[in-house]
This record gives C-alpha cells, structure tokens and sequence, in this order.
C-alpha cells in the first residue's frame, strides 16, 4: 500500500535531519581534532599567572592561586577548588623561599608527580646572607624575572613543542619590556645613589637596592611586620626617628600588611614631610605585571626627586 503524502514527507524530514546531524558530528570531531588542548597551568599568585599568560598567549589556561590584592599571600589558606586545579595541572609557577608553601603541599596531597614545578626562588640562585634571612619576594627583581620567563617557555615547549616558536617570541618580547624597567633603576642609582630610604616590609628591597638606594629600617622592624609579630616600642621608636631625624627620602610602604606599627611609621613619614611609595605583594587590580612594575619604579623615581 502506497504510504500517504504526509508520511513520506515525514520520513524524508528524519533521513535529512539524520544527515545533516550526522555531517555536524564529523565536522565538529574534525574541528576539535584541529585545535589541541590548552597547557593547564596554576600560579602561587597573579604575578606569576600573569607571567604565564604573556608567554603563553591562547595556548594556555591560568588559574592563579591568590588574585585579591587585599590578601597577603603569607597567611593565605588554600581551599578544595585550588587542590583540584593543582591536582590537573601540567605546570605549576610558585614563588618558593617559604612564601607560598601550601602550592608544594597541595601538590603532594593532589599526587600531582607529573606537573613541570618552576621554583622562582630556585631558579634566581638567590640564598639568605650570612646570618640573615632570604628576601623571597623575587618578583621585584628582574634579572630573576627574566630567567623565570626563560624557564615558563621551556615548560610550555615541553608540554607543547608544536607552538614552542610562540613561546620562545612571546618570552623574548617579554624580556625586552624589562630592559627598559632596569635602565630605570640604572638611572635612580646615578641620580640617588647612597640615599636611604625605610621600609615597613622586605617587599621592595631587590627594587631599592638595584637602584642604589640603602635600607636603613632596623631588621627587627621590618622582619617582625613580615611576620606579624609585635614590634618592640624601642625598635619601633628607633624606626620613627628615621624621619624625625630626616635619616631617609622615602618610605616604601607595603599597603597588603598594614597596623599599628606601620601605620605610626607612615604617619611619621608624612608628618617630616617625606615622599611615602605605596607597593603590594600581589597585581593591583587592572594592572599587568610589567605595567606594574614600570608604577613602582617610576614612583620611586618620583618620590626621590621631591
């Protein structure tokens, strides 16, 4: 019996549909094919993550572990969604030195062995002087940066060598911006060379002493801020005469960790009349590393001049 002309518009409706789905899927399967999958990379904090991206450009996905620049990364506690995204990651950037250990941690208990781990403070080659304590935060000085740059691209080779020609561009443009941010420096120390300046932090120091400048902040202030201590009212009163005394040109003022001790100290800069140079640990938000960097130096600069 012939099927009625409705029927047989139905049926050839369905064979259509089924091709025209059956061509999408095979299309759709070739196209992800095509395009291999982004290097999954965490950072310890937006610095790095940051970093990452300039390097990588579209061929990676970057989770950066602290991103809130109202967080101070050394008190920071690490929750389950950083443990699953360390746990799946290919490459991991911390900064090492004790600063942000529970990346290390975190790794162990994710039983992540497969992940590239990039040490920052490993690959500066930086260790504590005789008798003193390393200055972990490495991100201010950018001979380091270079060299973490260099190691990024090589992580990213080895985990992607089809775009390892990226790579190597992205990191060698990257390198190039931060020739400008020694020159810089350069200049401050031919200008200022010898001046002293305080700190509430060990946060600036690599920035400061590459530019000539001489930290005259008793360590037990600014060892003690770091780590939440209490500072001593004589170590603190030997830090205000700093500038009641006019002993320095600025102060360079960690805004991530502030209190009482260090709020006294930016009062007492202001109040003599001296430059204060805000810095943070982490990204201010919308800024870029270089961006950034290029802020701080250019303030310091500034405040120095005045």
């Amino acid at each position: 019996m012939p099927l009625p002309t409705s029927r047989r518009l139905a049926l050839l409706t369905s064979a259509s549909l089924a091709l025209l789905a059956g061509c999408g899927s095979s299309s759709d399967s070739a196209a992800a094919k095509s395009t291999p999958a982004r290097v999954a990379v965490v950072a310890s904090t937006d610095v790095y993550g940051d970093i990452v991206r300039r390097v990588g450009g579209d061929r990676v996905d970057v989770a950066s572990v602290v991103s809130d620049p109202d967080q101070d990364p050394h008190s920071y506690e690490a929750d389950p969604q950083n443990q699953l995204a360390l746990s799946k990651a290919e490459i991991v950037v911390e900064n090492g030195g004790g600063y942000d250990d529970f990346v290390d941690r975190m790794l162990k208990g994710g039983h992540n062995d497969s992940a590239q781990v990039i040490n920052a403070v490993k690959v500066s080659g930086k260790t504590a002087p005789k008798g003193g304590e390393l200055n972990e935060h490495v991100w201010y000085d950018f001979p380091t940066v270079a060299k973490v740059v260099d190691r990024i691209a090589a992580a990213l080779t080895k985990a992607d060598p089809s775009d390892a020609a990226a790579f190597g561009k992205n990191a060698a443009a990257f390198k190039a911006k931060l020739a400008p941010l020694e020159a810089k420096e350069a200049r401050i120390k031919k200008e200022h060379g010898g001046a002293g300046v305080a700190i509430t932090e060990p946060v600036p120091l690599y920035m400061t002493e590459a530019s000539g400048l001489i930290n005259r902040t008793p360590a037990e202030f600014s060892e003690a801020i770091e780590e939440g201590d209490d500072v001593s009212p004589r170590i603190l009163q030997e830090n205000l005469a700093l500038f009641s005394g006019r002993k320095v040109q600025a102060l360079v003022y960690n805004e991530q960790t502030s209190g009482p001790q260090t709020e006294k100290t930016e009062a007492a800069a202001k109040a003599a009349g001296i430059p204060v140079v805000p810095v943070t640990e982490t990204l201010p938000k919308g800024k870029d590393y270089l961006g950034w960097m290029t802020a701080n130096v250019d303030a310091l600069a500034g405040a120095l001049a005045k």
